[in-house]
């Protein structure tokens, strides 16, 4: 076998190589304490989710963290990108669980004894099923409720942490769950819609604002990236693409560096957002430590003239897909590393908070050969580097995901980690993919 592509001596002093997970996804919400969230009630209607499958279980890292982690330190990984789950730390929203919060504290030790750098994320959208009884993202309260939540975590874990980010992945909280619907809590309301895409934002405000009066250092987001590319050369089609871009890229990053909205989503939803959300945007803008990039693929965008706002409709590329039917497009990974340090943030730290791809692997012999995912990993690597080249200052870069887990609404169908994951027995197999970055992670000339 050709040596892996890698070595640490390629990457500047002090780049972190991580895994990362999410609490609702590995831990099991049945366990601890944990009060429902609205992914429990959206997984129990009919149709949202593969087999109507949930996190009751998930992969029992809440009982199985230790061995999970060790995991990680034998990989040699020097970091852990994972979330606290709100539902687990307040079961209602409100009143703090101690069984759940001991938890964290656990877990955090534990990272600490195996050389394991904790990065936080305060919200990886299990929202407390109490909130989303009011409207959750829809109700500016909410926004006030996680400011305190990241509060009451913070105290008892902010010490020993090395990151703290606000939001996972805001477009997916927003947008795909309460425009396309296909995420909790599963509407399609386009005013629903632009409440969220604010009130999102206004949340990690208001926590940042709270952890900064707390003294809490090293405080970020992290945003989701969708390379945009028109379906043709036809001027109709690229505007569909900017449509997309403005969406999907643009509007949170602009709301968080420049306090403004871009222009092109604003004339859809406009007319639906709270009133004097122009008033947030200050708070909204203010200064971080680092920013989060998430990056799985690309879609090419056709202009959908006589249809609704936003007035675009996808086409099929062709590049090589992943089990969710994503296109493998490393070149954007370094096209956004290098697009946001050029027109956002600067020099500020950037890190790779996810990216990875989803593969049907199979154990055989005892063992799980998932050689396209050794492919697909470099090749993210590779552009990573290419954007630190150019400038970018990168800082980490975290795979996702370490473990194959809940995948949201396509259950436990599709597979994303370095270790598999057998969900009837929970026995954990590490896969070629995990053994190529822990040889390459060990290489250093």
């Amino acid at each position: 076998m050709p040596p892996e592509p890698l070595a640490r001596a390629q990457f500047p002093d002090g780049f972190l190589f991580g895994a990362a997970t999410a609490a609702y996804q590995i831990e099991g919400s049945s366990f601890g304490g944990a009060g429902p969230c609205h992914w429990d009630s959206f997984a129990a209607t009919p149709g949202n989710v593969v087999r109507a499958e949930n996190g009751a279980r998930a992969c029992d890292h809440y009982h199985r963290w230790e061995a999970d982690l060790d995991l990680m330190q034998a990989a040699n990984l020097d970091a852990y990108r994972f979330s606290t789950s709100w539902a687990r730390v307040m079961p209602d929203g409100v009143n703090v669980n101690p069984e759940g919060i001991d938890f964290y504290d656990r877990l955090v030790d534990g990272m600490l004894s195996r050389g394991l750098q904790p990065f936080q994320t305060l919200y990886h959208w299990d929202l407390p099923s109490a909130l989303a009884d009011h409207g959750g993202w829809t109700n500016r309260d909410t926004c006030h409720r996680f400011a305190d939540y990241a509060e009451v975590i913070t105290r008892r874990i902010g010490d020993r942490v090395a990151s703290v980010a606000t939001i996972n992945e805001p477009w997916c909280v927003a947008w795909l769950s309460h425009f396309i619907g296909a995420h909790a809590p599963g509407l399609r309301d386009i005013r629903a819609t632009a409440r969220a895409m604010h009130h999102v934002l206004l949340a990690h405000g208001l926590a940042v604002g709270r952890l900064r009066g707390m003294g809490q250092p090293n405080l970020g987001i992290v945003l989701n990236f969708d390379h945009a590319a028109p379906a043709s050369d036809a001027p109709e089609d690229h505007a569909a693409a900017g449509r997309y871009d403005a969406i999907f890229n643009r509007w949170f990053i602009e709301g968080i560096t420049r306090q403004t909205y871009p222009e092109e989503v604003l004339a859809g939803l406009g007319p639906h957002m709270p009133a004097n959300w122009q008033d947030d945007m200050a708070l909204i803008g203010q200064k971080l430590d680092w920013l989060g990039v998430n990056y799985y693929t690309r879609h090419l965008h056709a202009d959908a003239p006589g249809t609704p706002w936003p007035s675009l409709r996808d086409v099929a590329g062709d590049r090589p897909r992943t089990q969710m039917g994503w296109e493998i497009y490393p070149e954007g990974l370094q096209g956004f590393l290098t697009r946001l340090s050029r027109n956002h943030v600067g020099q500020m730290p950037i890190y790779v908070t996810e990216n990875g791809m989803a593969n049907p692997d199979r154990v055989e012999d005892g063992q799980v050969t998932d050689a396209v995912r050794e492919d697909f990993l470099f090749s993210h690597l590779a552009a990573t580097r290419a954007a630190i080249a150019e400038g970018a200052n990168v800082k980490g870069f975290f795979y996702w995901s370490l473990l194959d887990n809940y995948e949201w609404a396509e259950g436990y169908e599709k597979r994303f980690g370095l270790v598999h994951v057998d969900f009837d027995t929970l026995a954990r197999v590490p896969k070629s993919s995990y053994h190529a970055l822990a040889r390459a992670l060990a290489r250093n000339t």
